[in-house]
């Protein structure tokens, strides 16, 4: 009797791991891309609920927004800004804009003294603006 073994891969089996493989990467590769995006997001609205809290603060031990503290530690996609009206010191907005370095270009969050959140996306695809909330995710609406 003449025993042939044969060892290895067929060339059809591998085609057919790397196809398999290729569409998975294909399926994957997209949601990784927005869970990252979502992540980066929440330091935007994490940031914004503080800045609110810390002219909240500074209003009721001064009576103004006007002069309060905006300062961020630790922003890494985001820059931030927080204005008070002079004329009317009783108001303020705070606004995080995403910078592009981070991949976050387009991105824009605002929160003021009435408690008000916006969300602004410009040339973000599947990304919903809103008036009334912060966006957190691509497709959500308020």
């Amino acid at each position: 009797m003449n025993k042939h073994q044969i060892n290895g891969f067929t060339l059809i089996e591998v085609l057919v791991v790397v196809a398999i493989i290729g569409i998975l990467a294909a399926i994957a590769v997209p949601q990784y891309s927005d869970y990252v995006t979502r992540g980066k997001v929440s330091e935007a609205t994490g940031a914004l609920g503080e800045l609110r809290l810390r002219a909240e603060k500074h209003y009721s031990d001064n009576r103004t927004y006007v002069g309060f503290n905006a300062a961020i530690g630790n922003a890494r996609n985001f820059s931030y800004a927080c204005t008070a009206v002079v004329a009317t010191p009783n108001e303020f907005t705070c606004t995080a804009t995403g910078l592009a370095s981070a991949g976050m270009g387009g991105f824009s969050y605002t929160i003021n003294h009435a408690n008000t959140r916006t969300s602004t996306f410009t040339g973000v695809s599947g990304w919903n603006n809103s008036t009334t909330c912060w966006v957190t995710k691509k497709g959500e609406t308020c």
